[in-house]
């Protein structure tokens, strides 16, 4: 079984060893070292059991400031969070990260990106980073998907066309998620801010006829099970991949920020759609990720994607790995 204590997060080759990495990997404190903003490889392998893991680095978005990003909290505060946390203050520094799962010999995606051109500038390089991993987009053969916000799903379509880029592959989703999108009078009721994105979800999404709706708990694929994880979006729902004794946990946007939202649980985001929820279903999580000794990826963690909680009174502890 996984299992890190603080003092194994300061031994290198005895981390890579334990997260199944190809090479060597620093688990660094925000102290002695800073995070940089963008990564110096494209992707990264690891393994999970006789799960292949590959993370594979779509971009980041390089926020503004906004007072209105966390709910009640400043901008001076962010900023504190994130040079605590090695992270740039110069803008809040939101990487997109995408999984790759290879078991039972098939190819899962975990989400599919945000697209080439369709959500930020400086999130583009997803096809060429496959491409560099081995990974063909013909040859995936599932997409699970954690939620339907832009940065996770424009990369189903081609943009301005809006052509399936994944035709054949099976398309797993939350049915509590895709039917609260697919409402007929969802549109009309979504903020002026999220009627483009929830116009194009509903103009394409429902004719295609490869998705495959689930309920919480099912098991989607031979070793693992989707939970649902509701507050970000109504059916947000994270993934858990088991392969023996060995676990790990696609918490998509769970923790998206753990830089701010380690060590303030408590605080709202923006983008989640239910505070409160998001809050409870954070810790939960959370919470079971440490109790079980379970590996994590985060869709928006420093790449790779992955790191170790801790529990720290009412609050947690984050390190992230860095390649």
């Amino acid at each position: 079984m996984f299992s890190m204590t603080r003092r194994t997060l300061l031994g290198t080759a005895t981390a890579a060893a334990a997260f199944g990495l190809a090479g060597k990997l620093e688990f660094t404190r925000p102290a002695f070292a800073e995070t940089p903003v963008e990564p110096t490889v494209g992707f990264y392998k690891y393994t999970v059991g006789d799960i292949e893991v590959t993370a594979i680095y779509d971009g980041i978005w390089k926020k503004p400031h906004d007072p209105a990003f966390i709910k009640d909290v400043s901008v001076e505060d962010t900023k504190a969070a994130l040079a605590k946390a090695g992270l740039t203050t110069d803008f809040m520094p939101i990487p997109l990260t995408v999984v790759v799962l290879k078991m039972g010999g098939k190819l899962i995606m975990m989400d599919a990106g945000s697209g080439v051109g369709q959500w930020q500038a400086n999130a583009t390089h997803l096809p060429a980073n496959m491409a560099a991993a081995g990974i063909d987009y013909k040859a995936i053969d599932t997409i699970m998907i954690s939620h339907f916000h832009p940065d996770h799903v424009w990369g189903l379509m081609e943009k301005g066309t809006n052509t399936p880029v994944f035709p054949n592959a099976e398309l797993i989703v939350n049915a509590t998620e895709y039917n609260w999108w697919t409402d007929p009078g969802r549109l009309a009721k979504l903020p002026e801010g999220r009627k483009p994105a929830g116009k194009r979800i509903a103009e394409n999404f429902p004719k295609w006829k490869n998705w495959k709706l689930v309920e919480d708990g099912a098991e989607v694929a031979p070793g693992i099970q989707i939970i649902a994880a509701p507050g970000h979006t109504p059916g947000h729902s994270v993934y858990l991949a088991n392969s023996g004794k060995e676990q790990l946990m696609i918490s998509a946007d769970t923790m998206y920020v753990p830089a701010l939202l380690a060590p303030h649980p408590e605080w709202q985001g923006a983008y989640d759609q239910d505070g409160p929820t998001a809050i409870a279903t954070r810790h939960k999580i959370i919470d079971r990720v440490i109790a079980d000794n379970i590996r994590i990826s985060g869709s928006h963690f420093p790449f790779p994607g992955t790191g170790v909680f801790v529990k720290d009174g009412s609050a947690y502890g984050f390190t992230p790995v860095q390649v």
